[in-house]
């Protein structure tokens, strides 16, 4: 990829911009997503498509409930997956993250694939105002679903990697509770995994490009303490759920050091917190200068495991 390929890509990721790839990678691309689809149906008992978990800005907010065949005399963990776009596109379809569905499933889980209020349309903090709806419609609607609302975990990737780092840290008191439904629900989460999520907007993370101040974070209007009001690791405290971070050692996009400053924030207050550095892996863990290691599927595996470590349910 040349210099001023990867530029572009760069910031096309940020801005949910879709560019033309090669035709190899393209068609590359196209297998990757038929496997995953095709994994996805033979783990899932069914899907519960485009059910509405609240409403804002006069907008339905959707997410996908997928079961898992193995049946359960309790009720069941849920593993709620949000995606990524740059916070201006994507769609809980698909997303980095999606492939550690099937997994999940094959271990019990339901799993929730969220929708949320993109940007431009809709500024920060609408998305994390929507997950957080999210996590509390789940939690009201425990007994339809047959979930335990005390074991719920969350995983999102770039974007969504940052939306579920909010999650983890950010309580009622950080003003993200938004107005989208099931006020009287807690919007906590017991396990978080962040897939390359920005972490630190004091760091200029992808910050090139003043679109995405102003498309996403409002920053004409609202000045730069918006971005430290978005920032997941301004709301590290003692009692947060335990953090999986996984992050590709040549990520370009959202540098390393953007987990890094996580895990240290979450480190200082004793949070379990662990972060798994892929190597030859850029954003999205696609490959860099070699193999990526470990892979997706052992990457899957990893999330998983550490659900099941801190999702079991306690005797």
């Amino acid at each position: 990829m040349n210099s001023i390929w990867k530029s572009t890509f760069i910031v096309s990721c940020l801005l949910g911009i879709t560019l033309a790839v090669p035709a190899q990678d393209a068609k590359q691309q196209q297998r990757a997503k038929a496997n995953a689809a095709g994994a996805l149906r033979a783990a899932a008992e069914k899907v519960d498509r485009d059910v509405t978990y609240g409403q804002a800005g006069g907008t339905d907010l959707k997410l996908d409930l997928y079961y898992p065949k193995a049946d359960s005399k309790k009720p069941r963990a849920i593993a709620v997956y949000v995606h990524g776009g740059g916070w201006t596109g994507g769609d809980k379809a698909g997303g980095a993250g999606a492939l550690a569905i099937p997994e999940l499933l094959k271990r019990g889980y339901l799993v929730a694939s969220i929708n949320y209020r993109l940007a431009p349309q809709f500024k920060f903090p609408a998305q994390i105002e929507d997950c957080k709806c999210a996590i509390r419609f789940l939690r009201a609607s425990a007994k339809k679903y047959d979930l335990d609302p005390n074991r719920i975990g969350v995983f999102g990737s770039s974007a969504g990697g940052h939306l579920v780092a909010l999650l983890g840290t950010a309580d009622e008191t950080a003003g993200f509770e938004g107005d989208g439904g099931s006020k009287e629900q807690s919007s906590r989460v017991q396990a978080v995994v962040d897939m390359f999520g920005p972490a630190d907007f004091s760091a200029r993370v992808g910050r090139s490009n003043q679109r995405l101040d102003e498309n996403v974070f409002d920053v004409g209007k609202k000045g730069e303490g918006a971005m430290k009001l978005a920032s997941p690791v301004n709301y590290v405290s003692k009692g947060d759920a335990p953090f999986l971070i996984l992050h590709g050692a040549k990520d370009e996009l959202v540098p390393l050091d953007q987990s890094e400053r996580l895990l240290a924030a979450l480190k200082k207050v004793d949070v379990p917190a662990k972060l798994v550095v892929v190597k030859n892996a850029a954003h999205g863990f696609a490959p860099n200068g070699g193999t990526p290691d470990p892979s997706r599927a052992e990457l899957s595996t990893m999330i998983a495991d550490f659900f099941d470590e801190h999702l079991a349910k306690k005797p």
